[in-house]
Formats: structure tokens, sequence, C-alpha cells
């Protein structure tokens, strides 16, 4: 028995660092790599604030780099994020009318002429474009979620090994990976710290996300597309969208397995029952199941002016560690009490200093972290399939779920979730199937 504890306790210790390996060789050390001098040509798809995040990230980090393009469906929101971006870093952002692409397909023209892809649309649209980008031969950083569904997820996957193949680094948004208070706390869980962990649980308690109006003249699909936080097809709820942080890093802790299954509750308490709340809940429980009989406990809700927690806790034999988002705290508490030291450089930086750096590298670092946002995002998808269906939900029937899509990407377009006369979207109604709240 004992053993079999060693056994998996060395598991846990190699899978660790693989998963940061590359971290461990271009974050921490932050050293040079030869030819370092030349410019990275940085492309962005998707100009919202998550985009022109990843940028600023990208810049502040290495100031050999530039922006050559980018793309969004809505002009305005591309050029309102230009511009934003113009005034920090000036000629560095070198985008102008020709550089900047809008429409649902602009993205093929700044994989065409960026080195480096910034995908950051919602995560309906991220397994088209990383498989566009990687079959183009760039290098990638790619927001996390990845996807929506099984389906999408199965294309991740692709994608990630074609990048392995080719030698093209591939950086997600997972941030909690590039923490160093994270990093530390999870190596101490796999040393053995806490014994061997037994359960772990991921909240992520907090507030509503934007919402935007309807504006006179858009179209359903623009509306939506506008909206696109409150909608199931593009966005895959709130535990894909925000909780999958808090659920990266628990699974992390437990070697990131995938779980055989789940159930769930979920539902609508006090936000989501007026027109155009979109079609999405507002709070979920989830219990996932993993073959070695360990569980992972899933809680989310965004309701304003309630409790708010943002963590990952991990329960051992010998004790327990508390993690915070993005490393804001890391304690140990039992047997072998600890604090982690507070980073000194922001994570959102760090993962993108990793991926330029690799490329640099000529080939002496590489970084693919293709299999665990893909686990992780496959993670919170089969919570909401539990939860919207009110079934015990394999994970290989979650694997083949494919999300609605609109018959074409246009405009005028339907969406696949359409409003009543009332403006009210069907939600999903346990074991009913999906109906209407009054």
């Amino acid at each position: 028995m004992e053993q079999m504890k060693q056994s998996r306790r060395h598991f846990l210790k190699s899978s660790a660092l693989l998963s940061a390996g590359a971290i461990s060789l271009g974050a921490a050390s932050m050293r040079v790599h030869a030819g370092e001098s030349s410019i990275l040509k940085l492309g962005l798809i998707g100009c919202g604030g998550r985009g022109c995040g990843a940028v600023n990230d990208s810049m502040s980090i290495d100031p050999n780099t530039k922006l050559v393009a980018a793309a969004d469906i809505f002009q305005e929101r591309a050029q309102a994020g230009i511009e934003g971006l113009k005034e920090k870093f000036g000629d560095r952002i070198d985008v102008d009318e020709s550089s900047i692409f809008v429409g649902f397909d602009g993205y093929k023209s700044v994989i065409e002429a960026a080195d480096v892809v910034i995908l950051a649309t919602p995560q309906h649209f991220r397994p088209m474009t990383l498989k566009a980008a990687i079959e183009a031969g760039k290098h990638v950083f790619a927001e996390k979620p990845v996807a929506v569904d099984g389906v999408g997820i199965q294309m991740v996957k692709d994608a990630a090994n074609l990048a392995k193949e080719k030698g093209l680094n591939l950086v997600s948004g997972l941030v909690n990976r590039y923490s160093g208070v994270v990093q530390d706390i999870i190596k101490r869980i796999h040393d053995g710290a806490i014994g061997d962990v037994i359960t772990a649980r991921a909240d992520r308690m907090g507030g509503s996300l934007w919402e935007r109006p309807r504006i006179d003249g858009d179209t359903e699909m623009q509306y939506q597309m506008r909206n696109w936080v409150n909608f199931n097809w593009i966005a895959g709820e709130y535990i894909n969208d925000v909780t999958i942080h808090q659920i990266d890093v628990a699974l992390w802790s437990l070697g990131d397995i995938s779980p055989i299954g789940a159930y769930a509750m979920g539902g609508r308490l006090t936000r989501r029952k007026n027109p155009d709340d979109g079609d999405m809940y507002d709070s979920m429980a989830v219990v996932y199941e993993f073959e070695d009989g360990r569980n992972l406990y899933a809680f989310s809700r965004q309701i304003p002016g309630c409790f708010g927690s943002a963590i990952s806790t991990i329960h051992g034999t010998q004790g327990r560690a508390k993690i915070g988002n993005v490393g804001y705290m890391g304690e140990i508490y039992g047997a072998n009490p600890y604090t982690a030291k507070r980073d000194t450089v922001p994570a959102g930086q760090l993962e993108h200093k990793v991926l330029l750096d690799a490329i640099r590298s000529g080939g002496q670092t590489y970084v693919n972290n293709g299999h665990y946002m893909a686990n992780s995002t496959m993670t919170c998808i089969l919570g909401r399939l539990a939860a919207f269906s009110g079934l015990w939900y394999s994970w290989d029937d979650a694997l083949a779920y494919e999300e609605a899509k609109p018959e074409s990407y246009s405009f005028d377009a339907l969406p696949p979730t359409l409003p009543d006369e009332q403006n009210r979207y069907k939600i999903a109604l346990p074991c009913e199937g999906w109906g209407y709240l009054s």
C-alpha cells in the first residue's frame, strides 16, 4: 500500500513538472535568449477586454513585440481596442484601417499577417480559430476556455497535437498555471505536504457579468454577439467562462486526470428572470467523480451582494491547502504549515513571457498547454450538462455532445436560441428539457 502511495506521489510530481516545464525554463529565469532582439509580430483576434488585456500583458513583458493586425466582428470594438492600446504603446501598435479586419472571417487575415496569434474571441469560436492558426504554422496564445462542447474539445486536441508535430508553441490563458504562488503550493502538494490528496473543491462565487442592452436596428445575431456572456451556445455557462480557473487548479492538484462523470444541480435563484437575460443559470453545484473514488466539488454563483470566493481547496490525509485565484493567497494547513510568497511579476505577463521565450529559443524550450486546457474546459462542459439534464452524465457522453450552432456566420443568420414574443429565452429544465421561467 505504501509503495502505491509513493508511486502516485511520484506520478503527481512528474505531471506537475511536465505541466509547468517550460515555465521554469522561460519565466522563472527571465533570461534573454539568443535572437531576442528580433521583433515578434502579434496578431489579435477578438478586440474586447480579454484580447486587449492579453496584448497589454505580452507587450508589457516583452519590448521586442509589436501588434500588426487585429480582427473583431464589430468595427467599433476593434477601433476602440486599438486606440486604447496605441495610447499606451504608441507606434508599437502598428495597426491602421488596412490591418483591422471586421466580420466573422476576419481572423483569417490576422493569422496570415502574424508570427504569434492571440485568440480572444468568445469561446464558441476558439476551436475553429485555433485549428486555422496551427494549420497556418503560427504560434498561439489561446484565452480560456477553449470550447463549449465535446466536439469542439476534440478539434482543440487535434490542433494541439498538430502544434506538437510542427514544433509550434501553444500557451493557454489558464493563468493560475503561471503564478509562482500556485506553482509553489501545487509542487508542495505533489511532494506530499498534505499527504495523499483525497478530495478537492473549486469555489467561484461572484457577482454578475456584464449585460449589454439591445440596440435599435440590431439583428438577433448582433444582439447576442454583443451580449455573448449570457448565451450558452457562445459561452457555455458561467462555470465554463469563470469557474474554470478554480476547477483547473483543483484538477492540477489531482494530477490533471479526467472525471468519469458528474451529477449536479443548478438554476436561477434571483438573477436572469427578466427579458434579455439570456439562457444561463445564476447558480450551479457539481460533484465530479473519478475512477479512483475521489471527488471534486465545484460551486458557481453570479449573484451580486452575496458571499464571494475564488479559491481552490485541496484536502489531504495530513492537511489541506487553499489557493486563491491568480495567486492572491497560497496556504497549507496541518502537519506542514506554509505560506507562499506573493508573486513579483503578474502571472498574466509571465504566460506571455514563456510563450515568447520559447519561440525565440529556436527549439531549446517548447511549451504546449493543449492537454490541460482541453481537459479543464471539458470538465466544465461536463458539469454544465449534468446540471442542465438533471442526470448523472458520463465523460464519454459529454465528449460526444455538440452544442447547437447557427446555420451560417453572418449578422443576418438566426442564432440557435431565439426569444419568444416576450423576449424570454428557453432555459434548461432538469429532466424535462427546455422551457421558460415565469
